[in-house]
This record gives C-alpha cells, structure tokens and sequence, in this order.
C-alpha cells in the first residue's frame, strides 16, 4: 500500500532543509508509520535528493512522524538551478513511498 492511502503530509522548508510532516488519517493506522516509516526508509527514499542527515520527531498524539532532511534543496531554493526545489514538492514524492504491512 502506498502511504497516501493512509496519510496525509505538509511540507516547508528553509534554506537548504525540508521539514515533512506525515498525519495518519485515523489514529489506529499510526502504530503502522511509527513501525514502517523510519528515517533510514526516508533518506532511502530520497537517495540523490537528500544529501545529508533525516531526523525523525515522532508525534503520537497528534498521529504524526516529523521528518528533517538536511542539504535536500540543492543549496536553497535561491541557490539552486532545479526548476521546483521547494521543500513543499517533496511532500508528494512522500506519499509514494510504499510501505509495508
């Protein structure tokens, strides 16, 4: 299942760091993104995007997992030549990442 089937994401970032937010849809599927969703699995998803350190917050309250992705903007959204660098494009890349039961 892809993760978009049971969560949502919103997204910012600055400088060169993104920062995503993934939210469970419904508190039950958050014990399965806690499980699933570490940041190792992240930083693998994003290989040849994020090109420095992924830290996971995790938000069990709110059913949420924090993601900062540091050197991910190609040097900034005002120093990079790629056409949509902003951290808030990447928040769809993460709701493909397909997750395992």
């Amino acid at each position: 299942m892809l993760l978009r089937e049971i969560a949502h994401s919103r997204a910012g970032d600055k400088g060169d760091m993104s920062n995503i937010s993934v939210i469970a849809y419904r508190q039950e599927d958050y014990a399965l993104l806690e499980r699933t969703l570490t940041a190792e699995r992240v930083r693998a998803h994003f290989a040849g995007v994020v090109h420095g350190e992924v830290v996971r917050h995790a938000l069990p309250h709110l059913g949420a997992l924090n993601f900062v992705m540091q050197r991910a903007l190609g040097g900034g959204v005002t120093r990079s030549l790629a056409l949509d660098a902003h951290g808030k494009a990447l928040s769809g890349v993460m709701l493909d990442l397909e997750l395992e039961g």
